[in-house]
């Protein structure tokens, strides 16, 4: 990590955020930081063009905190850090049940869904496919992701995604449901629940 980063965090107080604005991974930690009440310092960068980037994030993806001298980068873990640092306004419920679902939708949107919609796995691995045949494929695996949260969710009866309040689920769901709506025109008419 640079110096000016961690001395401008400590001086400040509070946390820088790396992020890209259309980046879903980002969009949610900007979800959890502002529903935390956190105030932090947002720092726009293009991971690939940015040459200094990598000293904060050597596998160079956003989005990646800065919180006095101390990185955390990826979006799953920068929420737990934050969930633990910042209780207030919890993303997970105490209940043990409501919180695996919690944590168990997060790593399949994290997992299983958003790796294959990426600029990398695009441009590096599905770019040697024409654009229709690397669409369907992108579209294939979020709807088979979308398909599991939503059997995942019968029977839950809420205002959201797993209860009456907002809670993790919802910090990733509403960022990649934006996504595949909107970047990768998934009908989203299969999946109730979600839409």
């Amino acid at each position: 990590m640079r110096k000016e980063e961690a001395a401008m965090s400590a001086a400040t107080g509070k946390p820088i955020l790396y992020s890209k604005w259309f980046s879903s991974c980002s969009h949610r930690v900007r979800i959890a930081l502002n529903l935390k009440g956190v105030d932090f310092e947002y720092r726009a960068t293009n991971p690939m063009t940015d040459p200094d980037y990598e000293k904060i994030n050597p596998v160079k993806f956003v989005p990646a905190l800065v919180d006095g001298d101390f990185v955390v980068s990826d979006s799953f873990a920068i929420i737990l850090y934050m969930e633990d640092k910042y209780p207030q306004c919890p993303l997970l419920p105490r209940d043990l049940k409501k919180k695996a679902l919690n944590l168990q939708i997060a790593s399949i949107v994290c997992s299983s869904i958003q790796p294959l919609q990426s600029h990398a796995v695009i441009g590096s691995y599905l770019g040697t496919m024409d654009t229709n045949e690397s669409l369907q494929m992108v579209q294939h695996y979020i709807d088979k992701g979308f398909r599991a949260i939503e059997t995942l969710l019968e029977g839950c009866d809420s205002k959201y995604a797993t209860g009456d309040e907002v809670q993790m689920a919802d910090v990733f769901l509403a960022p990649q449901i934006h996504a595949g709506v909107t970047r990768f025109q998934i009908d989203m008419v299969c999946n109730v629940t979600l839409f």
